[in-house]
């Protein structure tokens, strides 16, 4: 769900007393016209549309709900710039493949099919209408900094082609996508030829050794570390590690859980050092984006969106 600014500022101000949310002036601080969420340096940022709960939320409602939190730097999924471009519904559907029992024959030619008539659409389509999809998002204050593909397994070489020209000509300076050994192996010569950085993202199972592991394979693989997933499956700071590899490091996932694969949970209630790694990239004047990942469950009488703009608050105060 969508609100107006004017709708949002009345919704906020009303649920205040009942449901113990955000002051007043956090939500009354949110920018008047263009949002502008860099804090002293550091681009706070979204996984946009993952952070509010609908994969299939589009372009146009994704940006209102960012002007509203006055967001203005994402991380964006490619699948509403090409609904945007008018991908057809039955590609879109067969995206992901089989989860259930293996395919039959039949299927598996139907999959086969269907796959080579989504690399068909995709290396067919013009940029002058993903220009337009970049401008509505400009023009309205927000920058699409990273674009994030969910799987590049079984893309093939021309569409690994067609995803760095579609983030670069979205103004992304990186694409980023989940991290696998194989994947980055063959995807490092692409990264190396556009120029262009991947940031990969590892959950609990990704380790410091994974992370480095990946960037020996090409100059352009890079990391996109998410500091809660860190520490709950590694048990220590993310900070050493940054500091390390800043340099490689396309942006941050912010969020805060608990050591031992334990839960996310509201900022500030975790283990995850949330203030000291912003304050570290303050301090650095590191160009990476520090991209709020919302995952702790909505408490009752809350929404996301005031979940999400409390979270927002936190950074800017850790920033301030």
């Amino acid at each position: 769900m969508t609100y107006t600014r004017r709708e949002f500022g009345k919704f906020a101000l009303s649920a205040i007393p009942a449901a113990g949310l955000l002051p007043a002036p956090t939500f009354l601080s949110l920018p008047a016209e263009r949002p502008n969420s860099k804090v002293a340096g550091v681009q706070i940022g979204m996984n946009v549309p993952y952070n509010f709960g609908d994969m299939a939320m589009n372009g146009d409602d994704i940006l209102s709900n960012c002007v509203q939190l006055g967001i203005s730097g994402v991380e964006l999924r490619s699948q509403p710039v090409e609904a945007f471009l008018g991908i057809p519904a039955h590609l879109v559907a067969a995206r992901g493949g089989n989860r259930g029992a293996a395919p039959t024959p039949e299927q598996e030619d139907a999959l086969k099919s269907i796959a080579k008539q989504r690399s068909e659409w995709r290396t067919s389509i013009s940029m002058d209408r993903v220009k337009t999809f970049r401008e509505n998002y400009e023009n309205a204050g927000v920058l699409i900094q990273i674009v994030k593909f969910d799987s590049v397994a079984a893309l093939t070489d021309a569409e690994l082609d067609y995803s760095f020209t579609l983030a670069k000509t979205l103004g992304a300076k990186a694409i980023s996508c989940e991290i696998s050994l194989p994947d980055a192996k063959r995807l490092g010569p692409f990264a190396n030829k556009h120029k262009m950085m991947v940031g990969y993202h590892g959950h609990e199972q990704a380790t410091p050794a994974m992370f480095e592991e990946v960037m020996g394979y090409a100059k352009y693989n890079a990391c996109n570390v998410d500091i809660g997933h860190f520490i709950a499956g590694n048990n220590t700071s993310p900070v050493p590690f940054i500091k390390e590899h800043h340099a490689r490091i396309t942006h941050l996932h912010i969020k805060d859980m608990k050591l031992n694969k334990g839960p996310a949970v509201p900022f500030g209630e975790g283990d995850t050092p949330v203030k000291e790694v912003l304050q570290l990239v303050r301090d650095n004047k590191w160009p990476m984006q520090a991209t709020i990942e919302f995952e702790y469950p909505v408490p009752p009488g809350s929404t996301r969106m005031a979940e999400i703009a409390k979270c927002i608050q936190y950074c800017r105060d850790a920033l301030a």
